[in-house]
């Protein structure tokens, strides 16, 4: 029961927040979709159309019953949304011949959550889980002619402090802003089985949302059918590939079929079977011939095979299922060092050790359903084009949708797959527990085939938060419990990430890995910067106000999150604001800054490397200027750490809504200064050239399985372009490693007390194909005398691009280029231009080359100086 304390609570809240409310959803696929759907608050009169798949809160925008909460402050006004309950209906008419084609089962590929399901005004379905498909038989309940189906969903709040409420006392959820949402200090997001990120964190708002979020259909199955499929990669050689179909199949009753494997059309293996009633199951060996094994971005070919599964009785085909399957072995590779004093955390892919380069993943928006393939796509590309090889799909948001996991397939990007647990600690009464093993049973087997799952993560920083065994560390949250408390929380933490989840992904996968916290030294050793095994996470840098030199300074065998922040560049700020907003102090930015020391930490780095402009726009440029010396800084000196180091994913690629954020892509699709600096730092072959100690050093790194002869031009110059001293040196790039391959006193340079007024060239050349180039500075950018470069720009149109061509007369530091008419990215921004230089960047032509050009202008570091 709940209590009359508790009621009188969430009473108030509704009323305080409400207005007047809406409803919402949106369309699916299936055999039989499930359209013209509406909603309304429960309890209400009034019906309103809705989509689906979608959430209350898009339906109440389409309604017109809220504003954007993504717009300035409006996230504060639609708080009431999730403190009440919402209904959707829809009818759909059955003829007598569809009854009685099979059997009809009921799917929500997704509800966001507690949701009672009612078919014909009978109770079918009680959701829990957002995460989860739900397959409901529903014979016995439809009829010839209209049916009705409905669904009511209780609020995620309301559910949440009854639950909290039977357990017996509250859980640490730190990132849940429940204040925000005028919940107090009850975070109560744990307690429900749906995306954390949606109750807020430190990058995202708090927009709890509920609704059919994913799509929803009838199917009607016939009395024998293939349920799932587990292809099973044996040996591979060059000449032929072994593989195992392992298939699970559903009978109404008993009998004989046959079950054939095609690939890419062609028959390659079958055998009779017989299926008993209900599930059983089934293996079907067969071969590729001169098979083509998939890579990670950059070091081959996605090679994907059409593999079809089908079952037949006689020549009739009864049920199909078919994946685009991908030919290679990941392993994890946790090896001892010499010394026996750490291990490697090594992705082992095809025999050949793999350093992931990459970043971390968030949702793409809070409202899920709205975002679309080309999104996606636009993402997982982005990836891809920046040179990565790995994202990080981390455990406060959700199990992606499939289309997301194909892209990463089509583009060889390998993905680190969370559990969704995250930054909390979580009940573990039977009921939570037998739900989270049906999730993740459910989303194991459905993303188990991908060539791109490289490894399943049971929590984001939970171990390290709490800290068993190691008293005095941790986030102290466990000194907040009495000794039974304690081990009531242990206990489930154990159970969910030491045993159950390691479970599914052993039963379910082909010996896919799984790592049981992130970070982690292993199994009972907490993750530190001093830590010679697992993973870290390196928050000094930010968090900590390290200084950038830092990322030199702690090693790790694999860094899974580091970052610093940043905003989204003007034109994207204009689209969540208005000029009174223009500054970081605003009310607006502000709440669009959901890491409390975020706007003070840009400009305390800030100050120590640049000069602050007064102006808001140039702020904002120079402060992406910031966040891409950092992020680049960090992947060059893990990847020059090479073997030890064999990965580095940044915090974070995207974002979810419009906000000042660690992100390399804002809200609205723009490729931040991080991106374009994080694509020349994977390169596959590249240099670092460092300060360090009175000397320059540069070490050489290279992905590729063969050592490279090359050559590195160094040039001093001074911002005019005369060269003060210059050098070839030969070199030679180690094969699949990194090196120191040079090194010179500074005392050698010509500087000539000139530090403020020059810059070294380094560039990386095999032949005349240039593979890499670094500028060196010796002085800060805010002490640099940089003279006005002179620029000079042409715009051509190319037909189906436009060509900015681009002259300098003298050094210019960090050009941006603009478009104020259109919303492109270019071929290259944020880039260095040397005296003299003649460069040509390209964009998509959205619109006339004529109206592009008066909207397009550029901005540099010396017009912030000024």
């Amino acid at each position: 029961m709940i209590s009359p304390r508790f009621r009188s609570l969430i009473l108030s809240l509704a009323f305080a927040f409400a207005g007047t409310l809406a409803f919402a959803v949106t369309p699916s696929n299936g055999t039989l979709p499930l359209t013209h759907w509406q909603f309304r608050q429960t309890g209400t009169t009034t019906w309103m159309p809705a989509t689906v798949p979608g959430t209350v809160h898009t339906d109440l925008m389409a309604a017109g019953k809220i504003e954007d909460p993504y717009y300035r402050l409006n996230e504060r006004s639609v708080q009431w949304i999730d403190k009440v309950n919402w209904e959707y209906k829809t009818t759909f008419n059955l003829t007598p011949e569809q009854l009685r084609a099979g059997r009809p089962e009921l799917v929500f590929e997704g509800l966001d959550t507690w949701a009672e399901v009612f078919l014909n005004d009978q109770p079918i379905l009680e959701a829990d889980n957002m995460f989860i498909t739900w397959n409901i038989e529903v014979g016995k309940f439809l009829r010839a002619g209209e049916n009705t189906l409905r669904v009511v969903f209780t609020s995620p709040v309301i559910k949440g402090m009854q639950l909290q409420e039977q357990f017996g006392f509250p859980l640490p959820a730190s990132n849940d802003q429940s204040v925000t949402g005028g919940m107090g200090n009850n975070q109560v997001s744990i307690f429900t089985r749906k995306a954390g990120y949606h109750f807020g964190w430190d990058w995202g708002p708090r927009l709890v949302t509920s609704g059919i979020w994913r799509p929803a259909y009838l199917r009607f199955s016939g009395k024998s059918r293939i349920a799932d499929v587990l292809i099973v990669q044996g040996p591979v050689s060059d000449k032929l590939a072994r593989l195992t179909a392992r298939v699970e199949t559903e009978a109404e009753e008993a009998g004989s079929f046959t079950l054939a494997v095609e690939v890419e059309g062609v028959v390659r293996s079958s055998r009779d079977v017989t299926l008993q009633a209900g599930k059983s199951s089934h293996e079907v060996m067969f071969d590729i011939e001169n098979p083509e094994l998939w890579w990670p971005n950059g070091l081959g070919k996605q090679k994907l095979y059409k593999v079809e599964v089908k079952l037949l009785k006689g020549s009739g085909e009864l049920s199909r299922w078919e994946n685009l399957t991908g030919l290679r072995t990941i392993r994890l590779l946790r090896t001892p060092d010499k010394k026996g004093t750490g291990k490697s955390f090594t992705f082992e892919v095809n025999g050949r050790p793999v350093f992931a380069k990459g970043a971390n993943y968030i949702p793409n928006d809070v409202f899920l359903p709205r975002v679309k393939p080309e999104t996606y796509e636009f993402i997982v590309k982005s990836a891809a084009d920046a040179n990565m090889n790995m994202l990080r799909v981390w455990g406060g948001g959700i199990y992606e949708n499939d289309l997301f996991y194909s892209l990463c397939d089509k583009y060889g990007i390998m993905v680190w797959q969370d559990f969704m647990f995250a930054c909390s600690m979580y009940p573990g009464d039977q009921a939570f527990l037998n739900n989270v093993r049906r999730e993740a049973e459910d989303n194991v087997k459905r993303l188990r085939n991908h060539a791109c799952m490289a490894l399943w993560c049971g929590n984001n920083e939970m171990e390290v938060a709490w800290a068993e065994g190691h008293d005095g560390k941790g986030w102290g949250w466990k000194e907040l419990y009495t000794p039974q408390q304690h081990e009531t929380i242990w206990k489930a933490y154990d159970t969910l990430f030491h045993h159950i989840l390691p479970a599914v992904v052993q039963q379910y996968t082909a010996s896919q890995p799984y790592w049981h916290s992130s970070p982690s030294a292993g199994m009972g050793k907490l993750a530190g910067y001093d830590t010679n095994s697992g993973d870290m996470h390196y928050w000094g840098v930010w968090h900590g106000q390290h200084p950038f030199s830092d990322f030199r300074r702690y090693r790790a065998r694999f860094m899974s999150e580091y970052g610093f922040q940043s905003f989204p560049e003007f034109n994207s700020v204009r689209k969540y604001t208005l000029p009174e907003d223009y500054s970081i102090e605003s009310e607006v930015m502000a709440l669009h800054q959901r890491s409390g020391i975020g706007n003070l930490r840009i400009r305390q780095y800030m100050e120590q490397d640049y000069r602050i402009p007064d102006d808001f726009e140039k702020l904002l440029y120079v402060g992406q200027l910031l966040q891409a010396d950092a992020i680049k800084m960090a992947l060059k000196t893990h990847r020059s750490d090479m073997p030890y180091c064999m990965g580095s994913l940044y915090w974070q690629i995207n974002d979810c809504w419009p906000v000042a954020s660690w992100s390399g892509i804002d809200y609205y699709g723009k490729w931040k200064a991080l991106h374009y600096a994080a694509r020349e730092a994977c390169k596959n072959q590249v240099i670092n050239a460092v300060i360090e100690n009175g000397k320059l050093l540069i070490y050489g790194v290279s992905d590729l399985p063969e050592k490279t002869s090359a050559v590195i031009r160094l040039n001093l110059a001074d911002f005019s372009g005369l060269s003060l001293w210059n050098r070839p040196v030969k070199v030679t790039l180690p094969a699949n490693s990194a090196a120191l391959v040079y090194s010179i006193d500074l005392k050698e340079l010509p500087l000539n007390y000139r530090e403020r007024e020059v810059y070294l060239s380094a560039t990386l050349a095999v032949g005349a194909r240039e593979l890499d180039q670094e500028m060196l500075f010796f002085a800060k950018p805010k002490d640099l005398k940089l003279p006005d470069p002179g620029l000079r720009t042409r715009i051509s149109d190319k037909g189906d691009h436009l060509a900015i061509e681009i002259s300098a007369t003298a050094f210019c530091k960090n050009l941006m280029l603009i478009s104020d008419n259109t919303e492109v990215n270019f071929s290259d921004n944020f880039f260095d231009m040397q005296p003299g230089e003649v460069r040509t960047v390209s964009c998509p032509k959205t619109i006339r080359w004529e109206d592009f050009e008066k909207g397009f202008r550029t901005l540099h570091l010396e017009q912030t100086m000024r």
